[in-house]
């Protein structure tokens, strides 16, 4: 019997063959598995009995999950006689995973999402030496996408900071609450930039911490008191003088000038922690499934002909 996958909701995977929930909810499910604590990525019903790693767990938690939730460790193997899952470090926030199911059906591998070379907060990334199938989001599947080196970007962001302090602004980067946010609190702790950050990120700060990653001096966003500080929020302020603010759009679309405008930033800094085309396809060659299962890409023919160009087989799981 084969795995039986279906897409299930905005980004969930079912596995009918093996009873697994990745990212989703059935109620049939044995087992539901939540790669990360984006919120698009875990289940609508916030009590319902999950799998994932600790630092999801606690990042679940802060955000508002009250069911159980079996914390379990990178590499440690779950699940039954027939059917083993392990999750391996996904790169892409901390706490993030990759899934890996293996039963008579193969080994079957779920990335939800990654990113290699890792972010730096998280826990690195990790994969097994080969697969019979992947499913893999492909957010950033066009050779437009192809990010520089993460500390070119990081000293595009210190810059950044150091150039609006010293011209009497308040530099601004414009990013996600979860993941994105620290990032940049990390890159600005090493350049000596202290931080104000949006609540709801703050909320999630000690989290990180306690897993080992430092963030610096930062303090909450409370409006109008952000002089000498770098502003971290997903949102433009809209307190005191406009004119104070400097703004960087913190995005793997930022590569798009478009956003400059949408976003009516005055820096576009290209910073994502997905994969771009390049580090997809090296990760889909590295991994050397039979299938390969695509979700979320702008165009699926084009990733489709290069992944077969390179002898790889594929299909979008629409």
């Amino acid at each position: 019997m084969g795995y039986g996958i279906e897409r299930i909701g905005g980004q969930g995977i079912w596995l009918s063959g093996a009873k697994i929930a990745l990212d989703g909810m059935r109620a049939e499910a044995e087992w539901v598995c939540v790669s990360h604590a984006h919120a698009d990525h875990v289940p609508r019903s916030r009590r319902l009995p999950v799998h994932a790693t600790p630092a999801t767990a606690a990042l679940m938690r802060a955000r508002g999950f009250t069911g159980p939730i079996e914390a379990i460790p990178f590499g440690q193997t779950f699940g039954s006689a027939d059917l083993r899952i392990t999750f391996f470090p996904a790169g892409h926030i901390l706490g993030s995973a990759l899934t890996l199911v293996e039963s008579e059906a193969g080994r079957l591998l779920y990335t939800g999402d990654c990113r290699t070379p890792a972010s730096p907060t998280s826990e690195g990334f990790d994969c097994p030496s080969h697969v019979d199938e992947l499913i893999t989001e492909a957010t950033f599947s066009l050779p437009i996408y192809k990010w520089k080196p993460h500390a070119d970007l990081a000293g595009q962001i210190a810059t950044f900071a150091r150039e609006s302090l010293a011209a009497g602004a308040v530099p601004v980067f414009q990013a996600y609450n979860l993941g994105k946010a620290q990032e940049i609190m990390h890159i600005l702790a090493q350049a000596g930039v202290p931080t104000a950050i949006h609540e709801a990120g703050f909320a999630l700060c000690g989290i990180y911490e306690s897993f080992g990653i430092p963030l610096g001096d930062y303090r909450k966003h409370e409006p109008g008191i952000i002089d000498g500080r770098a502003l971290i929020t997903p949102y433009p302020p809209n307190d005191g003088d406009p004119g104070r603010y400097r703004t960087a759009y913190v995005s793997g679309w930022a590569v798009l000038e478009k956003h400059r405008a949408a976003s009516g930033a005055d820096a576009l800094i290209p910073l994502s922690d997905h994969l771009d085309f390049f580090e997809l396809l090296a990760l889909v060659e590295r991994l050397g499934p039979r299938l390969t299962h695509i979700t979320h890409t702008p165009n699926p023919d084009i990733v489709r002909h290069y992944l077969a160009a390179r002898g790889l087989e594929s299909r979008y799981l629409a």
